[in-house]
């Protein structure tokens, strides 16, 4: 074998051995923070947003707003073509008006009816007298038994149409009454049915965008507009079934958008709606930021993580050492079972099993 043949052996094994002693990665446990978090993901809304719905159908006559524009609460945002409507409502109206000018006679006929009524209590009075005083007498002799029952008969049959024509005056009231009671509430059904082709604003704040063209057909399915509270915004997040029950009000929450790489914001939660979507297996939330971006627009995507507990400094190993949860590896290829605390995506804290001073290897 030549000398340069033996020289490029053992260049050879020198690198094979070098090669093999880089691949053994290496470290000690560390002193530092841990902070353990549940990841959520969602995005920006502002405040109180909401998408515009109609409540009618009806082809879109006119736009009266421009996206990015302020507006007031009961704004006018859309018109809906409502000719039938208004002719609906104008004939409501006639029927009501047309009620109220015949009040006069609807008087008329209740103060005819009253005079029947008072007749026939005074005509029962009268009969009432006669029976009373001939019941004393009959028994004296003073009054044939055929008569008598005459004079109860005539009794009886006064005191049933009293009562009949009590009744009678009661409905008739009655009846007069839900009459123009009807036109009034007709009138009011078909003045706020006409209102609604008109659609507007449930509050005060900024029109972020108009989803619909003039001259499209309407029905109440088709969003319009989308409407918030302007310069007001929060964080509406998803977080999985499986971290929700470690979720709870108040907690802080970091915050990265892609809107603004490499910066975090700090948020608080302060709502949890306490039904899991089930299409996600996912449960919703809101948090607040404690000091927001300059700026923010509505569906900006954004991720979190909550944070559940911190425990600063504290013996830690990168996460990326750790076997099944629960060992390490000593002494190159010996597993030893420890005892873990908090982690988080990078750190696990040791709480038992390893001390500072022992070296741990990367598994295999």
């Amino acid at each position: 074998m030549s000398l340069k043949s033996i020289s490029l052996f053992y260049i050879l094994i020198f690198s094979l051995i070098s090669c093999s002693k880089k691949d053994i990665e290496e470290t000690k446990p560390t002193l530092g923070d841990v902070t353990e978090s549940v990841y959520a993901s969602g995005v920006v809304k502002a405040e109180g947003q909401y998408t515009v719905y109609s409540t009618v159908n009806g082809t879109l006559q006119k736009i009266k707003v421009t996206a990015g524009e302020s507006i007031n609460k009961g704004q006018t945002l859309f018109e809906l073509e409502n000719e039938k409507a208004e002719l609906n409502t104008e004939n409501a109206r006639l029927a009501y008006q047309l009620s109220l000018e015949s009040n006069r006679y609807i008087q008329d006929k209740i103060a005819e009816m009253e005079m029947k009524v008072q007749s026939a209590k005074d005509r029962l009075t009268l009969d009432e007298s006669i029976y009373n005083r001939n019941k004393n007498i009959i028994n004296q002799g003073g009054i044939s038994e055929v008569d008598f029952e005459r004079v109860e008969l005539a009794y009886k049959s006064s005191r049933i149409n009293y009562e009949s024509t009590k009744k009678q005056l009661t409905q008739l009231k009655a009846q007069l009454l839900n009459e123009q009671n009807r036109n009034k509430v007709n009138l009011q059904i078909n003045q706020k049915s006409q209102g609604d082709f008109g659609i507007k604003s449930a509050f005060s704040g900024q029109l972020f965008d108009v989803l619909v063209k003039e001259g499209t057909l309407i029905t109440p399915q088709i969003p319009l507009a989308i409407i918030g509270k302007a310069n007001s915004f929060l964080l509406e997040l998803e977080v999985d079934e499986n971290d929700m029950v470690r979720v709870t009000i108040g907690q802080n929450a970091l915050v990265t958008m892609d809107s603004y790489k490499g910066q975090v914001f700090e948020a608080i939660i302060d709502k949890i709606y306490p039904i899991m979507v089930e299409r996600s297996r996912t449960f919703k939330i809101e948090a607040h930021f404690v000091d927001p971006p300059k700026k923010l627009y509505p569906n900006l995507t954004a991720e979190a993580n909550i944070v559940i507990k911190t425990q600063k400094k504290v013996m830690t190993i990168p996460k990326k050492y750790l076997i099944k949860e629960e060992y390490v590896l000593v002494n190159k290829d010996e597993k030893r079972r420890v005892k873990i605390g908090l982690s988080d995506y990078e750190k696990v804290e040791i709480l038992d099993g390893l001390t500072s001073e022992e070296t741990i290897y990367m598994p295999k």
